[in-house]
């Protein structure tokens, strides 16, 4: 079987000896556009909420920079995070600070983004300077309103810090599939450099308008719950992966999930979130190989619709 319970068992050769000695620089990834400029970003990221918020925990934190370690090491470049995620971005500022401690003349190839959540322009400025400080960098790469809370004063800032050179990017997000009709409003009406929005193999809504959308208007998209938590594993813990699978270079049930949601052409990035090495190094593999064409990803959906 291949589930991530028993991936250590069947991969140990993917340990992490083995993984700190690998090149992946020099290995080719799956990368996408960002909207209509020339920059390219690896097309799975890392999300932030729950599995880094541990607070003050050396152990824990200790953890977590493995964590962000093996991200980087396996091509990732994208990590997403909001001031709702408890003392998340904390513990990414720690992370990412004692990376660089370890290897001072390196830079580290991230792609920062945060959010803004609350109400009110003022509030929202000292919000988004708060979290840089807190991860110890000088700007973001992309600020999003998450939710879209209070959104047109938020979205007002943005384009104004843009031009300013404060920030490099920006968008709005959605989770749940809430909120639909008014990102719509946002992608038609504002030039935004990127969405983010909830899609899956069970929850494709966003296939009907969002997503043609966003092609049209050459906007990026960032995915978030690729698993629904957790929920998409339940259905096959005890299965293995069809053999059919294999072909476009799925050794897992995640990179099975994941390689269905970057294989769609308005995808720029999908954002798992873990607290676990094994599964990172799961998640970060969907970054090798073939995806699926369009025919087989409606196979993929029936052969899961039919478990």
């Amino acid at each position: 079987m291949s589930t991530r319970r028993n991936f250590l068992k069947n991969s140990a050769a993917l340990g992490v000896a083995s993984v700190s000695n690998l090149s992946f620089a020099e290995e080719q990834i799956i990368r996408r556009r960002v909207g209509t400029s020339k920059e390219f970003i690896p097309a799975i990221g890392m999300g932030s909420w729950l599995t880094f918020d541990v607070a003050d925990s050396a152990h824990a934190r200790g953890k977590r920079v493995e964590i962000l370690q093996r991200f980087f090491r396996m091509g990732g470049s994208l990590i997403d995070s909001s001031p709702m995620y408890g003392t998340s971005q904390v513990v990414i500022g720690h992370c990412l600070e004692a990376l660089k401690k370890e290897k001072p003349k390196q830079e580290l190839p991230v792609f920062s983004a945060s959010k803004v959540w609350t109400p009110g322009r003022q509030f929202g400025v000292r919000q988004m300077k708060n979290s840089a400080d807190l991860w110890r960098i000088p700007k973001f790469d992309l600020m999003q309103v998450h939710n879209l809370l209070d959104g047109d004063t938020h979205l007002n800032t943005l384009k104004q810090w843009k031009a300013e050179g404060k920030v490099r990017y920006i968008g709005g997000t959605t989770s749940h599939g809430r909120r639909h009709d008014k990102l719509i409003s946002i992608m038609e009406n504002e030039p935004i450099d990127f969405i983010q929005i909830t899609y899956n193999i069970v929850d494709r809504e966003v296939e009907n308008r969002i997503l043609p959308l966003a092609l049209e208007r050459g906007i990026s998209v960032i995915v978030n719950r690729p698993f629904q938590r957790s929920l998409l594993f339940d259905r096959v813990r005890e299965l293995d992966l069809p053999p059919w699978a294999r072909e476009f270079g799925c050794e897992n049930w995640a990179q099975f999930f994941l390689k269905f949601i970057i294989s769609h052409r308005a995808v720029t990035c999908a954002i798992p979130a873990t607290s676990k090495l094994a599964h990172m190094t799961e998640n970060m593999g969907a970054l090798r190989g073939d995806l699926p064409d369009p025919r087989t990803r409606k196979k993929m959906v029936s052969f899961y619709e039919s478990i």
